[in-house]
């Protein structure tokens, strides 16, 4: 055996958290998940400057050295625009070069259809490739033409190995690769299926490092398993620069797509898109959107909340009702549920109002979730005003963070959420008091501030 022949070894690889052991155990040490290990072939080489194999083409990895930080050149990520607002806003300003984006979401939620706008909108601009290993060609020029996109410089390739798809990009050298999708993917140097975790991994390793050595964006489709995560092992999303998650729910016409992790922008930016017989539309102003059908009603209160980089106006809906069980019901849909239980025991320790015996239903209108606990207020007012059948004032918004012993917490950017109401025509807000404008009052709009939860009852009542 030569020097630098490439032996091969084993290993077991946790599809939860990516932790790797040396052989095979019924319960994952770093996460506790079971019957989560799964096997894997790795590849190392003997000795020697580390290489690259493709088929085809070689490359050569610059040895690595100690740098001090201070002598480490800045330079500064030039953007692409993919042509479409909303996606650049995710994306962090547009797309950079030699970043690798995993875009998840449920079956038929519009992840190709995303992508192969985008990719008409830069085809102009610079060589693009798409690489379908689900449809046919037919399928995707098909689905192009439906769409009433220019064809003119949109280029597709259907491949499921990996090494004949960077056989193919080395020759075409395109400046941006669509792989939809991961789990169709496999390479010739395992013998596992597609889609299995030691395929997933190692196609995706591949494609990272083909990536950042050319300078070549990649966006990685990946389907989702039944409890909303990107299937395959965890360790994937670590191995990109960005994670995008397309929600929205069954029957609405609105798409929510969400950034979980960006390291070229903000985390948790939130693009809104609308599915028509055209394609995705963008939704520049969601906040007139999430609130076309609200209306003056008992339970129902107009929040606040920042996605990223804007505030966004939604409506948060509460149903209280007498419940026949002996452990009433909480139900929280676009809030975290354990937090709404703890809420409503707050509005009865510092509150005064008792629903321990009554059914609370929380829902947040239009398909958002929302993550921060500026929605605490909100809530409240939302279930005591369907507690007391009588609507809040009208044109009032609410935020505000409630603490365990009945306090009212500032929340971040209180001002630009005051401003954003303001646009929108809401002539009173109850907000924290540490979220008081400094600068006085905006035009237009009282502004309640408040220190203690039961103040804020009382405003919402008067």
């Amino acid at each position: 055996m030569s020097k630098n022949s490439a032996k091969s070894r084993t290993a077991h690889v946790c599809s939860e958290c990516g932790a790797e052991y040396s052989k095979w155990q019924g319960q994952c040490g770093e996460c506790s998940a079971w019957n989560s290990l799964s096997e894997i072939v790795l590849e190392s080489t003997a000795g020697g400057p580390v290489s690259v194999r493709r088929s085809g083409w070689t490359g050569k990895v610059d040895a690595a050295r100690i740098t001090p930080l201070k002598e480490v050149r800045q330079g500064q990520d030039i953007r692409i625009s993919t042509g479409i607002g909303e996606l650049d806003r995710v994306l962090g300003g547009g797309l950079v070069e030699g970043a690798v984006v995993l875009v998840g979401g449920d079956p038929g939620i519009g992840k190709s259809t995303l992508l192969l706008q985008a990719l008409a909108q830069m085809a102009s601009r610079l060589p693009a490739l798409y690489v379908t290993g689900e449809e046919s060609l037919a399928q995707v020029a098909g689905r192009a033409v439906r769409l009433d996109l220019p064809l003119e410089g949109l280029h597709a390739l259907a491949e499921t190995g990996v090494e004949h798809i960077l056989r193919h990009a080395v020759a075409a050298q395109p400046a941006l690769i669509v792989a939809d999708s991961i789990q169709t993917l496999w390479t010739e140097a395992l013998t596992a299926a597609p889609g299995s975790v030691s395929q997933v991994r190692e196609t995706a390793a591949r494609l990272v490092r083909y990536a950042k050595e050319t300078g070549t964006a990649v966006f990685l489709v990946g389907h989702v398993t039944k409890e909303g995560g990107i299937a395959g092992p965890r360790v994937l999303e670590h191995m990109v620069d960005a994670v995008l998650y397309f929600e929205g729910e069954s029957g609405s016409r609105f798409r929510v797509l969400r950034a979980f992790k960006n390291r070229f922008g903000a985390v948790n930016e939130l693009g809104v898109f609308a599915m028509s017989d055209r394609g995705l539309k963008e939704v520049p102003n969601p906040s007139a959107i999430f609130l076309s059908g609200s209306a003056r009603q008992p339970g129902s209160c107009v929040m606040v909340t920042r996605e990223g980089t804007r505030p966004l106006l939604v409506e948060v809906q509460a149903l209280v009702d007498s419940s026949p069980l002996s452990n009433p019901r909480r139900v929280a849909v676009g809030l975290e549920q354990n937090r709404l239980a703890m809420l409503l025991a707050v509005l009865h320790r510092h509150g005064g109002v008792m629903v321990g015996d009554q059914d609370v239903f929380v829902n947040v209108v239009g398909g958002i979730r929302v993550q921060e606990t500026a929605a605490d207020l909100p809530v409240l007012l939302a279930v005591l005003s369907s507690l007391c059948d009588r609507p809040l004032p009208e044109k009032t918004i609410a935020f505000g963070e409630v603490g365990l012993s009945g306090e009212i917490r500032p929340v971040p950017n209180g001002e630009e959420r005051l401003r954003e109401a303001a646009t929108h025509g809401f002539r009173r807000a109850i907000v924290p008091r540490g979220n008081a404008p400094k600068s006085g009052a905006f035009k237009g709009m009282e502004v309640i501030a408040v220190e203690r939860l039961a103040q804020a009852l009382e405003a919402a009542v008067d």
